[in-house]
């Protein structure tokens, strides 16, 4: 009788560990969502080692990231438990997004505008990529390379910048346009700007109006 109770006590105490474990794990999941929610592309979170295995019994475990951690790949995930004998351990999870970005589609040298068949999208990990790699196509409109690019190397956000389209104090047109009409009127740049940068320019009543660099080195104006 004293050996099947302690085989009762044993089953109970291990089935109680497992539902802790998965309890602990759960909340992690959860947690990482939450952090991660925005990200660009589908995240996918897996606990890696002994998972949550060796974590102590908690009924109420909360997670936590240290202080300058980013959800993002490799993770040390905090677990802390306010109990009558409170404790913290770490586990380790990894991050995956899955998402599109984009390469090299040939030979890029140095200075040139970007054009359409010079790049390429790609489907990956991103968390296995420089942090900076360009995963929306807005981003490389009006852009030259600052360096050279090798064939199917991720174009990263340093290797680009805008092509200045407007200097400073050159005579600019600006345009506003709504539902059924476009209106332009001729103005004077106080700023030089790059494609998408907002540029404020001095009409010749001397108003100062504000708006977005284009393609053509005019100023729209914001509705």
């Amino acid at each position: 009788m004293a050996c099947a109770a302690s085989a009762s006590a044993f089953a109970a105490g291990t089935a109680h560990g497992a539902d802790s474990a998965d309890n602990a794990g759960a909340v992690i999941e959860k947690y990482l969502q939450q952090q991660t929610n925005g990200l660009p592309g589908k995240v996918t979170i897996s606990l890696e080692g002994r998972g949550t295995s060796a974590l102590p019994g908690c009924e109420a475990p909360e997670a936590f990231l240290p202080s300058g951690a980013k959800p993002w790949g490799r993770v040390s995930v905090g677990v802390r438990c306010q109990s009558e004998r409170p404790w913290t351990r770490f586990v380790q999870a990894h991050v995956a997004v899955e998402g599109s970005y984009f390469v090299a589609a040939r030979a890029i040298d140095a200075g040139r505008p970007l054009g359409a068949g010079d790049v390429a999208e790609r489907t990956g990990d991103l968390t296995r990529l420089p942090r900076s790699v360009i995963t929306s196509a807005a981003e490389l409109a009006g852009v030259v390379t600052v360096n050279r690019v090798a064939p199917g190397a991720p174009l990263r956000k340093e290797l680009v910048r805008g092509v200045t389209v407007i200097q400073q104090g050159q005579a600019v047109k600006v345009v506003a346009q709504g539902q059924g009409f476009v209106v332009s009127t001729e103005a004077k740049a106080m700023t030089g700007a790059t494609v998408g940068a907002v540029v404020q320019a001095k009409t010749r009543d001397g108003r100062l109006v504000s708006g977005v660099a284009d393609e053509e080195g005019q100023i729209q104006l914001a509705q």
